[in-house]
């Protein structure tokens, strides 16, 4: 049955019509499957400088696709025609495409089964879509918060944004699978500056609310306070401008889930991804240390660590109800008490691992890509047998530092040895805060970094954090990817200075 939250104008385009047109011509030219995506996708971002609308963009991407395999071979080819008659030729040209290919193929394609999804719809959990809310009225929600931050003493400039997407798909193949989807994200953010002219330096405070698959509710407070944390900003700045400097040195280190989730997306996440992981992808992050001789041996972290691929925990933006190659999706450990036991997999991957299904991690991020392995929602679980916050892990550290937030990171090309930074730090002394820090880094390698792991969080500490522009693959494509994590205690972390590290003091 059809959800009707689905948008109407989506599901009065001839979806049926076009799957029969391009499966049935895929089918007479001799195909051992052949499938058929339609999608269209509508984005908008609207930006404000000081209170003033400095970008309104509006853009829609709709097209169909179809994939075939012939003798073992991939064939894909696409078109923004949605027509029968075009949607026949392209079955064709996938299969001219997979025939020429034919000859260089030295790896025929094996597929993991999956049973047929018959007529079947999904839509994420959001209240509000933002594409029904008038311009206007989300430009006055930016504007409310710029004013309210200019209004404080000490900041002098103040961003405001928010990227909004929904994502409409419908997914056909020769086996009987039918799927119609829709979900939404969005990204409101707001950044304040302060600049002290006399001594020619500047520091930043940006929200700490993540990207969610929400829907505009979430601008207005449902799943964050805004409110509270736009009359905390300010007070913060002018306390991070006056801030001493850090120590260089090993610290005990608590990391807030606003910070730790973008270490769990490149030592882990990426880390994780199949193709990586045997070498078959390198664009963009690397390969990946954890190789498949290693699995079920590796000790990744010490017996805190429980790492989940999660497809369907609510407001993830890498939730989906069914993958590009059909697949229902679902959960599963990739790092359990500390041990490598899984991958992330499509169903071309899992036969190679020895599985008999996919964990549904195929995606393309437009009708024009063909879909590749892509990036669950990787998250670290909280303490199962202890509701522990996060003041009780700063209770427990002598001296240490507490980091919140993200901004720059840096990791090598087998995802093991990283630097990361962050928006906020605080000393730690004898349980207790004890004013900001600045220039803060912290350094180790994947393993010793996680082995170094002493305590977790519990479960009410646990937060959904993520990014909308995870890039993978040539030609390059974007897919947005949530991890959710509690506030962790590291031991002993290897921290610098980035000032003296650039020379500046």
């Amino acid at each position: 049955m059809v959800d009707d939250r689905i948008d109407p104008e989506f599901r009065a385009l001839p979806l049926d019509t076009l799957a029969d047109a391009a499966l049935g011509r895929a089918a007479e030219l001799g195909v051992s499957h052949a499938d058929l995506r339609v999608e269209r996708i509508l984005s908008q971002r609207l930006a404000l400088r000081d209170g003033r609308v400095s970008s309104a963009q509006d853009a829609v991407t709709l097209g169909l696709a179809v994939r075939v395999i012939v003798d073992g071979t991939w064939g894909f080819a696409s078109t923004v025609e949605l027509t029968p008659e075009a949607a026949a030729a392209t079955a064709a040209r996938a299969v001219d495409v997979a025939r020429t290919l034919r000859a260089v193929n030295t790896e025929p394609v094996a597929r993991a089964d999956e049973p047929v999804h018959a007529d079947v719809s999904w839509v994420s959990e959001y209240e509000i879509d933002p594409f029904t809310v008038p311009g206007k009225d989300k430009i006055a929600v930016l504007a409310d918060w710029s004013e309210r931050l200019l209004a404080a003493d000490g900041v002098d400039h103040v961003d405001a944004s928010c990227p909004q997407v929904k994502e409409n798909k419908f997914y056909a193949d020769l086996a009987g699978t039918r799927t119609l989807q829709q979900r939404i994200r969005l990204e409101p953010r707001f950044t304040a500056t302060a600049v002290d002219r006399a001594a020619g330096q500047f520091e930043t405070m940006r929200t700490l609310a993540p990207p969610a698959g929400r829907g505009w509710e979430y601008a207005l407070g449902t799943g964050w306070d805004f409110d509270a944390e736009l009359a905390l900003v300010p007070e913060l700045l002018a306390e991070k401008m006056k801030a001493p400097s850090v120590d260089p040195g090993r610290y005990d280190l608590v990391i807030d889930p606003t910070n730790l989730w973008l270490v769990i997306h490149e030592s882990v996440g990426h880390a994780t991804e199949y193709d990586r992981a045997i070498g078959y992808e390198a664009a963009y992050a690397g390969t990946s240390f954890a190789t498949p001789d290693q699995l079920g041996t590796l000790r990744y972290g010490s017996e805190h660590m429980h790492v989940t691929g999660d497809r369907t925990v609510p407001h993830g933006l890498a939730t989906i109800g069914y993958d590009d190659d059909g697949v229902a999706t679902t959960q599963w450990d990739l790092v359990k008490d500390g041990v490598l036991v899984g991958y992330q997999l499509d169903r071309t991957f899992a036969p190679r691992l020895g599985l008999d299904r996919s964990n549904g991690c195929a995606f393309a991020d437009s009708p024009h890509h063909v879909p590749i392995q892509r990036m669950a929602n990787v998250s670290l679980q909280p303490d199962p047998n202890r509701d522990t916050t996060l003041d009780e892990l700063i209770g427990g550290v002598e001296r240490g530092i507490y980091i919140a937030g993200d901004k720059s990171w840096s990791i090598d090309m087998q995802r093991y040895n990283f630097q990361f930074t962050g928006q906020r730090f605080f000393r730690i002394e004898n349980g207790k805060l004890a004013g900001q820090l600045r220039d803060v880094a912290y350094q180790a390698t994947t393993t010793d970094f996680w082995r170094s792991l002493r305590a977790v969080g519990g479960r009410s500490s646990w937060l959904l954090n993520g990014a909308l522009n995870c890039g993978k693959a040539q030609p390059g494509q974007i897919a947005a990817v949530s991890h959710g994590c509690p506030p962790g205690l590291f031991e002993q972390v290897n921290v610098l200075n980035t000032a003296r590290e650039a020379g500046r003091s």
